[in-house]
Order: structure tokens, then C-alpha cells, then sequence
């Protein structure tokens, strides 16, 4: 079943409703009140099964004045075109965003898709880059 698309402009429309899918498959096997690494090793499951190619646990260098100040390590990058964030928070906070727009900016990839496993349920949010001059 193809995702309802009424925007023309949705960034990468398939492969997020596939994304987003692996997640609800990871959501209802497992449930609330699991370790962040926990859903990180069942969605890692979840995208070989569906067949995505993915890279997890990328460093990115983090540059001041040209020097080397620290690292970013995203969960997952999909098909090199969307960065996958996990969280187990009950919700999303202003941090978590902010974190995977730099990841994005670090990345140059043009969407994000933050992931929320809590006690309420699995919520996400897609994030487009803002840094994306393209």
C-alpha cells in the first residue's frame, strides 16, 4: 500500500512511509519501556527485512575555525537521502530537533525523520532540512 501523497513537494514520500512503517513494526513487537539501543538493534532488523539500504551509528566531524571540536553520530542514515534519529522521551523536545538539524547540516541530507518511542506511544516527526540550499 503506496503512502496518500497530497502535497507535490513531500520530500521522498515512499521511502519515509517505509521508514515510518519499520518503526510501527518495531513499536508493536516491543513496546514501551526498552533501552534507546534496543529499538536502535530491532529497527536496523526492520530495514534489512524491508530491504532498505541503510549506514547506522555514522560520525560526522564537528569543525570550528577549520578544527576538529567534536563528533556527531546519527542512528541511521536510509539510502543515503534520510537521517533517522531515535528517542525514548515522552516528548519531542526543542534539543532533539535541533540535534537532528545538525546532523542534517552535517549529512547534507534534505529530510529527517525524528522517532519517539514512549510510554504513549511511537510518535515522529519528518524534519526538512533548513540548511539545504538545492
Amino acid at each position: 500500500m503506496k503512502p496518500p501523497v497530497h502535497k507535490k513537494d513531500l520530500i521522498y514520500p515512499e521511502l519515509s512511509y517505509d521508514i515510518v512503517g519499520c518503526a510501527y513494526n518495531v513499536w508493536d513487537e516491543l513496546g514501551p519501556g526498552h533501552m534507546e539501543k534496543v529499538y536502535q538493534k530491532a529497527m536496523a532488523i526492520a530495514f534489512k527485512e524491508k530491504g532498505l539500504p541503510f549506514l547506522q551509528q555514522i560520525q560526522y566531524p564537528v569543525k570550528f575555525k577549520s578544527q576538529l571540536v567534536g563528533k556527531g553520530i546519527l542512528d541511521f542514515l536510509v539510502d543515503e537521502k534520510i537521517v533517522v534519529e531515535l528517542k525514548k522521551d515522552d516528548l519531542f523536545s526543542k534539543s532533539h530537533i535541533q540535534q537532528v538539524l545538525n546532523y542534517m547540516k552535517l549529512s547534507n541530507c534534505k529530510l529527517a525523520i525524528l522517532f519517539n518511542f514512549a510510554s504513549r506511544g511511537m510518535q515522529f516527526k519528518r524534519i526538512v532540512n533548513i540548511y539545504d540550499r538545492s
